[in-house]
């Protein structure tokens, strides 16, 4: 079941990306310490007593250079279009603007519920000052502080009763989810027109010709599939294609429902940095990944075009040194054959459980290989390992002292684990925790 979203929108200098922060419970940097990825990141998870939701920052989405009234509406309009609640930020220091009377004018048209938020109200004494916010038509106003943390759980409690069951349609666990996510015309549409045969998706050279996901259950070989198409990242004759940014959105629930995601490439077009942000999101998910070079009839080839072209990938996408690479062309379908037995293994893998007493076999073969490190004259002792869960495999290392167990060691663990057992197509997790 995908998350719902929550919009935080208003005029600029509101403090929208600071309570940003406060929900998601961290601040989020442009960097990420991830080898070969940087993004800036306009959305993250978070949670609220027993909910959990997607929120978006619409203060990170700048368009173009258009005045900043027009940008506040741009902006608005993609919270509309992807949000489940929104948040409307105003400034209590200020009081009501015309910037938020024409805000407030948008999302009367939006027909999704509203919560009114006021911020930096700071201190008791400035309550009496938030009544005038009452004008702007979306009932209770909320007083908060961005940056003392005040107001935040009552605004949240309101957000959260908001919330409404989606109604989506339900699989079963033997059908594979898979969904296609890249850059606006790389040619999704027409990858999904030939695995099925038949043109089920609008296909165009206009880059957002779709509007929505698209799911198409599909058998083949015995196995049942579903296509979610994310072609309609971005939206036709919309202003905000402008921004990059807007793409990611449009992939976020497709990603949640999905097994595997397919980071579909343009073999002509080569690879951007957009590609790389677009996948990082579905290897946060946990999603198994497999990378798609669409388009490569397009290429001039030699015997030595398909090996220099992978290692470009596995430079640019170090995070993704476990996907698997497929080269194909959507259009002449040549290699389109290839394309499923890879979906089936990474699927596979991804919903892997191994037996703990082979587990443990593995770790500690792992440790008298190479030792565990020490810090500060203490070394890190590993008592056991166990599976917890699938999708994505996640293994629990229990040790003395977690915060021994140092990135690169566990990443030596992990690449361990993967050379036993395959995992091929999907991340792993390991999560070192204090013996009891």
């Amino acid at each position: 079941m995908a998350k719902p979203v929550v919009a935080i929108v208003g005029r600029p200098n509101v403090g929208k990306s600071t309570i940003f922060n406060r929900i998601v419970g961290e601040r989020i940097s442009i960097v990420e310490d991830i080898p070969g990825i940087t993004r800036d990141r306009i959305y993250s998870s978070a949670e609220w007593l027993t909910h959990d939701f997607n929120i978006i920052d619409t203060g990170g989405i700048e368009i173009g250079d258009e005045p900043f009234l027009e940008q506040i509406r741009q902006q608005a309009e993609i919270a509309i279009d992807e949000a489940d609640v929104i948040i409307f930020m105003t400034n209590g220091r200020e009081g009501v603007t015309s910037a938020d009377e024409q805000v407030a004018k948008i999302l009367y048209r939006s027909n999704k519920p509203i919560v009114l938020a006021v911020n930096k109200v700071d201190n008791p004494d400035m309550k009496d000052q938030i009544y005038d916010f009452y004008a702007l038509g979306f009932g209770e106003p909320f007083p908060i502080s961005g940056s003392h943390g005040l107001g935040l759980g009552d605004m949240l409690d309101a957000v959260a009763a908001s919330f409404k069951p989606r109604e989506e349609k339900e699989y079963g666990d033997e059908v594979i989810k898979f969904s296609l996510i890249g850059r606006p015309n790389v040619g999704k549409s027409s990858l999904v027109n030939s695995l099925l045969g038949e043109d089920r998706v609008i296909v165009s050279n206009i880059a957002g010709t779709t509007r929505d996901a698209i799911d198409s259950p599909y058998k083949y070989d015995g196995q049942e599939y579903v296509i979610i198409d994310t072609a309609g990242m971005r939206k036709k004759g919309k202003v905000y294609e402008s921004t990059e940014k807007y793409s990611v959105l449009r992939a976020l629930r497709a990603i949640e429902r999905s097994d595997v995601v397919l980071v579909v490439l343009d073999a002509d077009e080569g690879i951007i940095e957009q590609d790389k942000k677009i996948a990082g999101y579905a290897h946060d998910a946990g999603r198994a990944v497999i990378i798609v070079v669409n388009k490569w009839d397009a290429v001039e080839k030699d015997e030595k075009t398909m090996d220099r072209f992978e290692k470009k990938i596995r430079d640019h996408f170090q995070f993704l040194d476990y996907a698997p690479v497929v080269f194909l062309s959507a259009l002449t379908k040549k290699r389109i054959h290839t394309l499923l037995p890879v979906i089936n293994m990474a699927s596979e893998n991804h919903a892997m459980r191994v037996q703990s007493s082979v587990l443990n076999e593995v770790v500690m073969d792992a440790v008298a290989m190479n030792p565990t490190p020490t810090d500060h004259g203490k070394r890190l002792k590993i008592f056991y390992a166990t599976q917890v869960s699938v999708k994505p495999p996640t293994f629990v290392v229990f040790v003395n002292e977690p915060e021994l167990m140092h990135f690169s060691y566990e990443r030596f663990l992990e690449n361990r684990i993967r050379e036993a057992f395959g995992f091929e197509g999907t991340p792993i997790r390991l999560i070192a925790r204090a013996r009891k």
